[in-house]
């Protein structure tokens, strides 16, 4: 929906509102017109049925609307006397509109001084648990996220098995443009397995403005632009297609901003014509090629697992003296280079062009690439079938022009065109794992309205292949995600801190109970 149908939406929605209460209004003491009038409506009716003034905001926040409304259909019912269960379900679940037979049919009177207190124990549970939704969804949604690493794209950086918290407010925090959804989930409500979200309406992008703008290197959380896969790591091979911020949650490294020209070079990414530098912390991996002497005894699964390679020893043989590592470090491959027995350490670098590589360029592949534009807002490019492949999918999908190709000529809007002008600004992400990684380099440029979140804290890290008390990571809780040097674990200050609160709880309840 644009921003012109959803205006005339939500001034719809006021009418429905004010031709079901006016009469509730009038009987509350106040004028017919005030049921009409958008927000000031609102305001007004939380006058009526004792509730503060600031209730009228959470009205207007997606999703947590959806748990507003119901509440405020009740209350409004219970101002009036409908206390019974009936009346409470009849609210609920005629959507409001049992309010419209109240309205016209019913000689009802206002309650001024009733009790906001629940009547029963279930009650109180159940505005106490409603409470503590609200609360938890404008956190999730405007603040701090949850998250878990699935993949190895960024091993070294962040592990399979890595508990994230994912900042909204960094890059500035995005208000849900699928408006309704379950609170607090992605696209799959758990247990049940099915859709959280209707596809309609939805909202038009819009984003708090943030402290900081993407830089290059930072570790982002994003919604795969490519998604179309029903439930992420889904084999059944079923498809849909998704609201943008229903499309699977995918976590890369930024490796060129809006402006850049960007370019791979036997898998080193130069921006602007020079290598991109990577920060301490980040520890790129390539696969290798690794010759030995067969007559020299060398227990490789242990090897591995000393210097770092990923991928559960992730090697496999090529030859008969020859193995095939997925993921090593360079540091890694220096140090197995020293290893007696060890003839050589080859970096595999593709030398032909991948058809999946998202140009669809036949002499590129994820190794050497580019150089490429990373298209930047209100910026203007030529535009003819040798450049077309790079933005079709932005005209046509991300900024949703008609686009077409006859013969030799493009055409927007059925307006022949040598140029585009790009409306919004785009990020190239990749993975550290350079070889397993599906990234930019296989689907191209991430939107600026894809973006989720700063990754900034490791809060659990679960090593699945660990046993007992080692399967907890203990060097990585409580760890920042980027920063200076080498991580560090804050885990002996947090218990420090949760010691002090319980020991300070406990002399506070002490001094407490002997004053009494």
């Amino acid at each position: 929906m644009t921003t012109y149908h959803w205006i005339i939406f939500f001034l719809i929605v006021q009418l429905i509102h004010g031709l079901g209460t006016w009469k509730l209004y009038e009987k509350a003491g106040r004028k017919r017109w005030e049921a009409f009038v958008p927000i000031y409506n609102s305001i007004v009716l939380m006058k009526i049925i004792n509730r503060p003034t600031w209730w009228t905001v959470l009205l207007f926040i997606p999703i947590i609307n959806l748990i507003m409304f119901p509440v405020v259909w009740v209350e409004t019912l219970r101002s009036f006397g409908k206390n019974s269960t009936m009346d409470t379900l009849l609210g609920i679940f005629t959507f409001g509109f049992y309010i419209y037979y109240i309205n016209y049919t019913q000689d009802v009177t206002l309650i001024t001084d009733r009790s906001l207190m629940a009547r029963t124990k279930t009650g109180d549970t159940i505005s106490s648990l409603l409470f503590a939704i609200v609360v938890a969804t404008l956190v999730h949604t405007y603040v701090m996220q949850p998250y878990t690493i699935p993949t190895s794209s960024l091993e070294k950086s962040l592990l399979v098995g890595d508990f994230l918290f994912v900042s909204k407010f960094h890059y500035g925090a995005r208000t849900p443009m699928t408006t309704v959804a379950a609170p607090m989930v992605h696209d799959t409500l758990p247990l049940v397995k099915i859709k959280s979200y209707s596809s309609w309406p939805q909202l038009p992008y819009f984003r708090f403005p943030g402290f900081q703008k993407i830089q290059k290197n930072d570790i982002v959380v994003f919604n795969w632009p490519a998604d179309t896969v029903y439930k992420f790591f889904d084999t059944s091979g079923r498809s849909i297609l998704k609201p943008i911020d229903k499309k699977s949650n995918y976590v890369k490294r930024c490796q060129g901003t809006p402006g850049d020209s960007l370019q791979i070079k036997n898998g080193t990414v130069y921006i602007n014509g020079k290598e991109l530098i990577l920060p301490e912390r980040a520890k790129t991996q390539y696969s290798y090629f690794v010759t030995y002497d067969m007559n020299v005894p060398i227990d490789f699964e242990f090897l591995l697992k000393d210097i770092g390679s990923t991928d559960g020893a992730g090697f496999k043989n090529e030859a008969r003296d020859t193995l095939y590592l997925r993921a090593l470090t360079a540091e890694g491959a220096n140090r197995l280079r020293n290893v007696p027995g060890i003839k050589s350490v080859t970096q595999a670098i593709s030398k032909e062009g991948e058809s999946n590589i998202f140009s669809h360029n036949p002499n590129w592949n994820s190794d050497n690439f580019g150089p490429i534009y990373i298209p930047e807002a209100g910026k203007t490019v030529a535009l003819n079938l040798q450049t077309l492949p790079f933005y079709k999918r932005i005209i046509s999908v991300y900024e949703k022009h008609d686009l077409k190709v006859v013969g030799n000529d493009i055409y927007i809007n059925d307006k022949k065109v040598t140029s585009y002008t790009f409306q919004k600004n785009y990020y190239w992400m990749m993975g550290d794992n350079r070889n397993n990684s599906e990234d930019s380099r296989y689907w191209g440029y991430v939107p600026d309205d894809h973006i989720v979140g700063k990754p900034v804290f490791i809060w659990m890290s679960w090593d699945t292949n660990g046993k007992g008390i080692n399967k907890i990571r203990w060097d990585r809780l409580f760890t920042t995600v980027s920063g200076d040097g080498q991580p560090q674990s804050y885990f002996k200050y947090f218990l420090g801190l949760l010691v002090l609160y319980f020991v300070g709880e406990y002399f506070w309840k002490k001094r407490k109970a002997s004053k009494v």
